[in-house]
C-alpha cells in the first residue's frame, strides 16, 4: 500500500465495512439524510441546508478536513417564525449565530424553564443533556445558527442512540445558580492569554471586552470562556488593524471562525512545499489539521476577531496534549513551545502580508516588531508601509 497519506484515507473509506473501520459517527450523519459537507475550510454564510427531521427545520452538517476525531458542526436554518422541534442528547455544543433573531428556552434539571434572547454574532453553550428548543424572532428573515459540538466522541464512544438521544440523566453540577443565561458572568483572572469569562451566553462576541495578550504578538487580545461548566474550550481573539499573529501550532480539532474583519491563514507543515492559504471573513471556518503550523493575518480597515472551538476546556483539559498547549501555546518552539517568533519566521511571511495588504489598500502597523525598511524600494509593498 502507498505511503501517501491521500491514499491511505482513500484506502480506509473503500475498505470500512460494518465489521472493519467502523465510525459509527459518521454512519449516523449518513442517516439523517441531510448534505454533509467536506472541504479545508467552509464558508457556513453559505453552505446548503435541507429538511432535517430531527431538528424540525433545514440543516446540514459542515465537516472540516482538520477537526480531529472529538468534534464536528451541524448548521440549522429556522424560518420566519419557525422554531427547531425539542432536543435533549448527550453531547455538548456550543452554538454561534451567523445571523438573525431569536431565542431559546431551556429547562434546567429542576423543571424551570429559561429564555434568552440572541442576534447575529451571539455566542451560548447549554448544560449537558437538557431539553432546549430555538425560536426565529423575526417573521420575514430566517436565523442561521451554527453547532459545534462533540457527538462524534459522543456516539463512537457509546454506539447507542437511546443513551445519546433519549437518557434521562440530570447533571444539577453544571447549573450554576449564577443568571448565565442572561449573559451575566464572571472573570476568572489567571495569567495573560489564559483569562477566563465563565457564563452560558455572550449576547455579541464582536463587543466582548477582550484582555491584553502581547505575547501573542501584534497588540492581541483574548478571553477564554468557560461555558456551561463543559469540557469543551473556546475563545475569542482580536488583532489590531494591520497586524498578525505569531505562528503557532497544536493539535487537531481547533474549530477557528471569522467574527468581525476580514483576512487570511496560512498553514504549512513545510513552509516552502505545503504552504495552504484559507481567505476568511464573517462566517468561514476552518480547522489546522494536527500540528500543522498556522499564522493568522488581518488585511481589513478595522480590528478582526476570530471564534475557536475546542475539545478540552482550560478547566477540563480532558487531554494531556491540551494541557501542554495551555501552557505552552506562547512558548517559542525553541525552548520547547508552539510560536514561532517574528525573528524566526519565514522571510516570505511579512512580504505576503504586505501584499496583501497594499491589493486592499490598507496600511501596515507591524513597523515597532519588525524591521521592514528592506520592502520599501520595492513600490508595490510600499504603499502598505505606514509613512
Amino acid at each position: 500500500m502507498s505511503t501517501n497519506l491521500d491514499d491511505i484515507n482513500r484506502a480506509v473509506v473503500e475498505m470500512a465495512d460494518d465489521k472493519f473501520l467502523v465510525d459509527p459517527y459518521m454512519n449516523w450523519a449518513t442517516g439523517e439524510n441531510i448534505p454533509i459537507v467536506e472541504d479545508f475550510g467552509i464558508d457556513l454564510k453559505t453552505v446548503e441546508t435541507r429538511p432535517w427531521p430531527r431538528m424540525g427545520v433545514d440543516g446540514c452538517f459542515a465537516h472540516l478536513i482538520g477537526r480531529g476525531d472529538f468534534l464536528a458542526i451541524y448548521v440549522l436554518d429556522i424560518p420566519p417564525g419557525g422554531k427547531t422541534a425539542p432536543q435533549q442528547f448527550m453531547f455538548e455544543e456550543v452554538f454561534y449565530v451567523i445571523d438573525g433573531h431569536g431565542s431559546t428556552t431551556v429547562e434546567t434539571y429542576d423543571g424551570r424553564t429559561h429564555s434568552f434572547e440572541w442576534g447575529p454574532k451571539s455566542l451560548f453553550a447549554l448544560p449537558l443533556n437538557c431539553k432546549y428548543q430555538h425560536f426565529n424572532g423575526s417573521g420575514s428573515e430566517r436565523a442561521r445558527i451554527y453547532s459545534c459540538n462533540n457527538a462524534p466522541l459522543v456516539i463512537n464512544l457509546y454506539r447507542n442512540n437511546d443513551f445519546v438521544f433519549d437518557n434521562g440523566a440530570k447533571f444539577p453540577e453544571r447549573e450554576s445558580e449564577n443568571d448565565y443565561f442572561a449573559g451575566d458572568g464572571e472573570l476568572i483572572p489567571k495569567m495573560p492569554g489564559r483569562h477566563m469569562w465563565e457564563t452560558n451566553f455572550v449576547p455579541a462576541l464582536d463587543t466582548f471586552e477582550l484582555q491584553k495578550w502581547d505575547k501573542r504578538g501584534g497588540g492581541s487580545s483574548n478571553i477564554m470562556f468557560s461555558l456551561a461548566d463543559g469540557t469543551m474550550h473556546a475563545h475569542c481573539s482580536e488583532m489590531p488593524v494591520g497586524t498578525y499573529k505569531k505562528g503557532h501550532r497544536h493539535g487537531a480539532d481547533f474549530h477557528v471562525m471569522c467574527c468581525t474583519g476580514q483576512g487570511y491563514s496560512i498553514l504549512w507543515y513545510e513552509f516552502e512545499k505545503d504552504l495552504v492559504r484559507v481567505d476568511w471573513d464573517h462566517g468561514v471556518v476552518f480547522a489546522p489539521p494536527d500540528q500543522m503550523f498556522h499564522q493568522h493575518f488581518n488585511t481589513s480597515p478595522e480590528p478582526a476577531r476570530y471564534l475557536a472551538i475546542a475539545m478540552g476546556s482550560l478547566r477540563y483539559p480532558m487531554l494531556a496534549e491540551k494541557k501542554r498547549v495551555w501552557l505552552g501555546m506562547d512558548v517559542d518552539v525553541n525552548v520547547g513551545g508552539n510560536q514561532i517568533e517574528y525573528e524566526d519566521q519565514h522571510p516570505e511571511v511579512h512580504k505576503m502580508f504586505l501584499e496583501a495588504l497594499a491589493q486592499n489598500g490598507a496600511k501596515s502597523n507591524m513597523a515597532k516588531l519588525i524591521d521592514e525598511s528592506e520592502y520599501r524600494d520595492d513600490p508595490a509593498l510600499a504603499k502598505a508601509l505606514a509613512d
